[in-house]
C-alpha cells in the first residue's frame, strides 16, 4: 500500500509540474494533499501494529557480601545500673556505624575504617539490657558502648554462661541406710546365732552404745 501511494504521488506531482491551466493545477494540488494525508495515516497505522520490544528484566549486579574483622581488643567495667565496654579502634566515623541492640545481644559494625570493616558482637549477654537506653560514643582512639541493665545485678561476665547446678546435699542418701538394709537382709537370711548378734547390734546402735552397727558382728 505504501509503495502504491508513493507511485501515485510521484505521477501526480509530475502532472502538476507540466500542467498549465489553473483549474487543472488546483485539482492536482488537492489530490496530492489527499494522497499525502492517506500515506501519512497508513505509515502511522503500520507503526502502531509493530509490537514494542518486551523487557525481559533488568540485569542487576549481585550485592557483594561485606567481610568483617572481629574486634578482640576491648575492656569493660560496671556499676549497679550500667555496663561500659571500651573497644580500641581509631578513625571511626559515626555515620558509618551500624548497630543492632536487643535485650539479650548486641551487634556493632564499623565500615570503611582505613579500608576495612570491623565487627563487635555478643550473641548472648550475661543478663538482659534496655536497648533504647543504650548509647554508642565515638572517641579518637576507641568506642565506648554503654549498656543499661534491665535489673540491678552484678555481671560476672559479658557473655552468658550456663550455671551448673550444685548438688543438694540434703537430698543425698543417708550413708547409714545401706548398712541398715544389709543388716535387715542378713537377719532375714541368717541362722539363730546371726539373728541374735544382729538384733544386739541393732539395739546398741539405736541406744548409742555402738557407732558402727556391724562392729559387734565383726
Amino acid at each position: 500500500m505504501a509503495e502504491e501511494f508513493a507511485l501515485d504521488l510521484d505521477e501526480l506531482r509530475h502532472l502538476h509540474s507540466i500542467a498549465k491551466r489553473p483549474r487543472t493545477l488546483s485539482l492536482l494540488s488537492s489530490e496530492i494533499r489527499n494522497l499525502e494525508k492517506l500515506s501519512s495515516e497508513s505509515s502511522s497505522a503500520r507503526a502502531a501494529q509493530i509490537p514494542a520490544p518486551i523487557a525481559t528484566g533488568t540485569k542487576v549486579s549481585p550485592t557483594v557480601a561485606l567481610s568483617y574483622s572481629p574486634l578482640a581488643s576491648f575492656s569493660w567495667d560496671q556499676d549497679n545500673e550500667k555496663v561500659k565496654i571500651y573497644v580500641s579502634l581509631e578513625g571511626v566515623d559515626e555515620s558509618k556505624i551500624a548497630s543492632e541492640l536487643k535485650p539479650s545481644s548486641l551487634d556493632l559494625k564499623f565500615h570503611d575504617i582505613q579500608g576495612k570493616n570491623y565487627r563487635f558482637a555478643i550473641s548472648k549477654l550475661h543478663k538482659e539490657i534496655v536497648p533504647e537506653k543504650c548509647k554508642v560514643l565515638v572517641k579518637p582512639t576507641r568506642v565506648i558502648i554503654t549498656l543499661v541493665k534491665a535489673s540491678r545485678a552484678n555481671w560476672l561476665d559479658l557473655h552468658f554462661k550456663e550455671e551448673k547446678l550444685k548438688p543438694n546435699l540434703d537430698k543425698e542418701k543417708d550413708p547409714m541406710a545401706g548398712i541398715m538394709d544389709l543388716m535387715k537382709n542378713m537377719y532375714e537370711e541368717g541362722d539363730e546365732e546371726m539373728k541374735k548378734t544382729i538384733a544386739k547390734a541393732w539395739t546398741d546402735a539405736r541406744s548409742g552404745k555402738a557407732a558402727d552397727p556391724l562392729s559387734s558382728y565383726r
